[in-house]
């Protein structure tokens, strides 16, 4: 596993034990389909939330901008995947980011993108 690898999986695991503290299940990491990936996938009562999660040891850019149209699209496709294979239609489903900095510098948005 190269740094890079390293640093994302660091920051996976900090932003799911951040929802495992605020009541979430996590109920997958890193769902990788033909379409696309989710980093996390977690629940809570009767949300479910697919996590994009970007970690930079540094701020050189804004890292919101990193979860383009595209990047987006994808995410959304692996969600729809996983929400027929698991059969959660009676969950809300939102998309979330989680941007990880300094090694623990979490800011969490809700709802960061729409279908």
């Amino acid at each position: 596993m190269n740094k890079t690898q390293t640093l994302g999986n660091a920051g996976e695991t900090l932003v799911a034990q951040q929802l495992i503290s605020q009541g979430f299940t996590l109920l997958a990491k890193n769902y990788r389909r033909r379409t696309g990936e989710v980093d996390l996938i977690a629940s809570k009562k009767d949300i479910i939330a697919f996590v994009e999660v970007k970690t930079r040891k540094n701020k050189y850019f804004d890292l919101s901008t990193v979860i383009t149209r595209s990047k987006q699209r994808k995410i959304i496709m692996a969600a729809k995947e996983y929400l027929v294979r698991h059969d959660h239609y009676d969950k809300v489903c939102r998309f979330d980011v989680a941007l990880v900095e300094n090694g623990n510098q979490i800011t969490y948005i809700p709802n960061a993108f729409t279908e």
